[in-house]
């Protein structure tokens, strides 16, 4: 049922072609890019020079994999367990939930600066990190809330960081476009766009020397998340030469979700078909329905196993949407309103709601206990974080400077700090 890896290029040996599930063919349609439902899959050494022979096999997303159960092998259906599809349940509507109050309290005043918000595209976040181990290290955006509590960073946590409590993953001091955690490896969201890739390659890089020049046993892998903009960026064509290049443990995962800010997609790089570019730097490269939770998953599957293994980076093409504006400031009055129509007519909760319901892995009732439960923890994570207090003064120039009370060392070796000519200018702060 999912997008199929069809061969690891042979820059260091080969391997069989091969389908993670048997597919589904529909008829491919006519239209072009733009929500288009078929796959795009890897070039094999020989094809990689001919690429005008490939062909390409159908995506089939949770809503056809429904339509088509009547005259399916139920067998063939059923992608996960009960367990698993309450896990992704609950995981996709807690970014929701939490993104939707996140634009509640905004307007209210609780939060400053930009936010940018990730309704619509939970099934890539949700799709790819709940593979992940608590070791393994996720590298995002400006739009990075859901891939902290994807992570396993808590509603409390984020929730803090947004209204700019000391209780926050980072203390008040990194707000939306910067969520922390050492704890859970979540190596932050970044402001600029592809300033984060680079920061995942050298995670990716510290994982294979633990493994090959440490002796450790490490089987650590990255996900790096970035948007369709950052692809005409050159950090992203550097990092997928090194990564190649050094074969390490990444799967670069673009959320495309056809807009940079205002800018469509296709108007802005001269082909739109980015899984092409892995290819071209010798890595798997694969484009998946990024609205179907599933299909994401199976991708994710195969890419983190390959980067386990020593196979080196994949670079996964997850064509998504964002139902809201780019930012909490954007009124969204570039997008023609059918196209928003018709993603939100293929929202991945209600998708995958519906396929665990009709295959009997869940009822009703069970998934809705499940979204009360998250109803009430995204209230308590407010209640949580506005009773939080503000940070004290004191820590305003702390992590400036590497030593830790913040004002860095002078040339006798003591504190800054210590001076009290240094820290004259400084009691306004």
């Amino acid at each position: 049922m999912a997008t199929s890896f069809s061969a690891t290029l042979p820059l260091h040996g080969s391997q069989e072609n091969r389908l993670l599930l048997p597919p589904i063919r529909l008829a491919p349609p006519p239209s072009s890019f733009l929500g288009f439902t078929r796959s795009l899959t890897i070039p094999s050494s020989r094809r990689l020079y001919h690429a005008h022979a490939a062909r390409r096999s159908p995506v089939v997303g949770v809503q056809e994999v429904v339509k088509e159960k009547k005259v399916t092998n139920s067998l063939v259906c059923i992608l996960i367990t009960k367990e698993e599809g309450l896990v992704l349940y609950e995981d996709m509507i807690l970014g929701r939930s939490f993104e939707d109050m996140c634009a509640q309290m905004y307007y209210r005043g609780k939060m400053f600066g930009f936010v940018h918000l990730y309704n619509g595209q939970e099934a890539v976040s949700t799709g790819f990190i709940k593979l992940l181990t608590q070791s393994d290290s996720v590298v995002s955006t400006y739009r990075d809330h859901v891939h902290a509590l994807s992570k396993g960073v808590s509603a409390r946590a984020v929730m803090s960081e947004l209204f700019g409590k000391v209780t926050g993953c980072c203390r008040g001091q990194g707000g939306s476009m910067h969520m922390f955690s050492k704890e859970h490896n979540m190596l932050g969201g970044f402001a600029f766009i592809g300033e984060g890739i680079p920061v995942a390659t050298g995670a990716a890089f510290t994982s294979k020397y633990k493994r090959e020049v440490l002796k450790q046993d490490c089987e650590d892998v990255t996900v790096a998340f970035f948007g369709d903009g950052t692809c005409n960026n050159g950090q992203f064509y550097e990092c997928l030469n090194m990564a190649a290049l050094y074969k390490l443990p990444i799967i670069f995962v673009v959320e495309n979700n056809l807009w940079a800010i205002g800018m469509s997609h296709l108007r802005s790089t001269s082909d739109p078909e980015i899984w092409k570019k892995g290819p071209a730097f010798g890595m798997p490269g694969v484009h998946v329905d990024g609205m179907d939770v599933l299909k994401v998953r199976e991708v994710a599957k195969e890419a983190v196993t390959r980067a386990r293994r020593g196979e080196g980076p994949t670079l996964v093409e997850c064509e998504t949407y964002r139902f809201r504006g780019h930012s909490l400031a954007d009124p969204d009055e570039l997008r023609d309103a059918a196209e928003k129509a018709k993603y939100a007519a293929r929202d991945p909760i209600t998708a995958l709601k519906k396929y665990l319901v009709e295959n009997k892995l869940a009822s009703e009732g069970e998934l809705k206990t499940i979204e009360k439960k998250i109803d009430e923890l995204v209230e308590e994570a407010v209640e949580f974080a506005d009773a939080s207090p503000q940070p004290g003064r004191s820590q305003l120039l702390e992590n400036v400077f590497a030593d830790p009370k913040g004002f860095g060392i002078g040339p006798d070796g003591r504190y800054r700090c210590e001076d009290p000519k240094f820290t004259q200018g400084t009691a306004q702060v």
